[in-house]
């Protein structure tokens, strides 16, 4: 097997790390936009594509989201199947004409977002399928301490705080609006705020709180960057029951607060070798995927409501 990546940062590693677990043969090469970015250890650099030394069984993009409507461009030539990190791109203006070009060439996509592995949304998926119980409302809720999140580093001088390059916590936390899609469909109307005035003093959007309009009840979500106990659940309040979905913790209780499903051994890693796997497999048997750049574009409008598509 072999594997081209663009952009080689902490999220390829995961996918490399993942994909060395499933094919330890496997040739990965890196197309570097520097020749002095470190080396990583099994990773052929090469710093154009026409470099490659054989044509790669699929493309990993986990560059900059601002740098992703180009580098897919780039890769269209290679007529490979893409493995985009999400979110898709960092902006909606311009970008559909990307996703005509992959549909005419027909190009077979999986946007990344690990979260759909995560045991206690895969128990979801599957119960809200079987479960005819009425929702009543939703609530998902995101929030973390950017500051935290790479000790060592200045937060102020990473993507995550550059709207510019694709930072912004409405798109850093685009899970939580992806797996709300996932679940329970496209919303029939989106309302939705983004701010940065809180005390992490960043540029880039720091708080974004969404009201997902369906037939019946609301999903409301928020996310946000400053808050100092990471935080990260989804209440279900059903007609006759409540689900507390702790995605940190890895467990549902309902309204008697006993536990309904539980992983106490899981780790987030878990999330990337069960992508990479289902993602390796999709290819083997020439499936379409569960979030193509076509989905991932209507999250994306969710996400970015209100600018111009």
């Amino acid at each position: 097997m072999t594997v081209l990546i663009i952009g080689l940062g902490s999220i390829a590693r995961k996918h490399i790390a993942a994909i060395r677990k499933l094919e330890p043969g496997a040739h990965i090469f890196a197309l570097r936009s520097g020749r002095t970015a470190s080396v990583e250890e099994n990773v052929s650099d090469i710093y154009s594509l026409d470099e490659l030394q054989e044509a790669p069984d699929f493309v990993i993009i986990s560059n900059p989201t601002h740098f992703h409507a180009e580098s897919i461009e780039a890769s269209l030539a290679l007529g490979k199947p893409l493995l985009i990190e999400k979110p898709l791109f960092g902006s909606l203006v311009n970008n559909q004409k990307i996703l005509d070009k992959l549909a005419e060439k027909n190009i077979s996509t999986y946007i990344a977002c690990n979260l759909r592995f995560h045991p206690v949304i895969l128990f979801l998926k599957e119960h809200l399928l079987k479960n005819k119980s009425i929702i009543n409302e939703v609530n998902i809720y995101c929030g973390s301490h950017l500051p935290d999140w790479r000790p060592g580093t200045d937060y102020k001088k990473g993507y995550s705080t550059n709207a510019d390059l694709g930072g912004g916590a409405h798109l850093d936390l685009i899970h939580e609006l992806d797996y709300a899609y996932w679940l329970f469909g496209h919303p029939s109307k989106t309302v939705s705020v983004r701010r940065n005035v809180s005390s992490i003093n960043i540029k880039a959007v720091d708080f974004a709180a969404y009201h997902l309009f369906y037939p019946g009840y609301t999903t409301n979500v928020t996310l946000n960057y400053y808050r100092k106990t990471p935080k990260r659940i989804l209440e279900i309040v059903f007609d006759n029951d409540v689900y507390l979905c702790d995605l940190l913790a890895c467990n549902i209780t309902n309204s008697n607060r006993e536990i309904i499903f539980t992983d106490p051994d899981f780790q987030m890693a878990d999330t990337y070798l069960a992508q990479m796997q289902y993602f390796m497999l999709l290819l083997k048997n020439n499936k379409r995927s569960m979030n193509t750049a076509a989905d991932a574009f209507e999250v994306l409008k969710i996400a970015l409501h209100d600018e111009t598509a």
